[in-house]
């Protein structure tokens, strides 16, 4: 069964569009899927039809100024002028409506880049709504991350926050290339280094991430993680919600591993129990190649089912 749903959008100007993926049995919980910068929630497809084959319900919907949102707002790029909290607001929204149709029954999230960042904020914000969480492709300090807020905040000061300055990607993120040995094309090959992948990111439609970002959501992405840097985000985060931190070693979000046990590290020295998994000689999209992506989504899954089934603690329990 699919649900479409849409509701408005905590910037108070959008409709946000969503779906609610429902298999025919009955559900172990429900898993929020968060997608990333530029991307949409369909690119997760094949990872939806996993989680349902294992029993879960899986809600997903494509973020303001992306995918179907964009498209139906005609706001490709742009998240309104409410701040950087906009997203994570939208998914408690979309929690709201999904335990309104299905009630009383675990609830998980995954969040992968971007979607890390928003699932963290969501943990520390509404960490009381889940029953464990996975992030994907996270990040620790982000480089030069003050001095780059400070550039896009002077532009928004001046009234530019509508535009798009289409020096701004390459400026904050250009760095995230050093290990692409076979140079840059298309602009995504941090993602993955599948050209078949970089070419469906690329090509997709609903794709913006080659659409321009106003810099005003330039600001409030910066801010996001400003927000989840440290050990301050993490005091923030219930210490008896699981996580699962997974990422490929090549990943620049991550910076190469460092920044994903930057993030563990700051949850374990708040209390909680954090299980970390770096795939060798991946980068960014675990998900998204064809060897892994099945062994990437088990995992997610044995760690949510080892929640519902009361094996986790367990397990930890047992190491003690």
């Amino acid at each position: 069964m699919l649900h479409e749903v849409k509701f408005t959008s905590f910037n108070e100007r959008d409709q946000v569009y969503g779906w609610i993926y429902v298999p025919a049995c009955e559900p172990l919980g429900i898993i929020q899927l968060i997608h990333g910068f530029g991307e949409h929630s369909r690119r997760y497809l094949h990872m939806i039809t996993s989680f349902m084959e294992a029993g879960y319900i899986v809600a997903a919907d494509d973020h303001v100024g992306h995918g179907k949102t964009a498209l139906e707002n005609d706001s490709w790029g742009n998240w309104g002028e409410k701040g950087f909290e906009t997203m994570v607001n939208d998914e408690k929204k979309l929690h709201d409506l999904v335990c309104e149709k299905y009630p009383d029954l675990p609830y998980f999230m995954f969040g992968h880049s971007m979607g890390s960042f928003i699932t963290r904020q969501y943990m520390a914000r509404y960490g009381g709504d889940l029953a464990g969480a996975t992030i994907c492709g996270t990040t620790g300090v982000w480089p030069n991350l003050e001095e780059s807020i400070a550039v896009v905040q002077k532009l928004v000061d001046e009234g530019k926050g509508d535009e798009s300055d289409p020096t701004l990607g390459g400026q904050f993120m250009g760095w995230m290339f050093a290990r692409c040995s076979e140079g840059v094309k298309l602009g995504n090959e941090w993602i993955c280094d599948d050209e078949y992948v970089q070419r469906d990111h690329a090509e997709d439609p609903f794709d913006a991430f080659t659409k321009p970002t106003s810099n005003r959501a330039w600001l409030y992405f910066l801010q996001m993680m400003k927000d989840i840097t440290g050990p301050q985000w993490a005091a923030k985060v219930p210490a008896e919600l699981p996580v699962y931190n997974i990422a490929g070693d090549q990943d620049p979000v991550g910076q190469f591993g460092t920044g994903v046990y930057q993030a563990a590290n700051w949850l374990i020295d708040s209390g909680n129990e954090v299980k970390t998994v770096l795939y060798t000689g991946y980068r960014h999209e675990i998900h998204n190649y064809m060897d892994l992506k099945e062994q990437v989504e088990e995992g997610i899954i044995e760690f949510f089912d080892d929640i519902v089934f009361g094996r986790l603690f367990e397990d930890i329990d047992d190491e003690d």
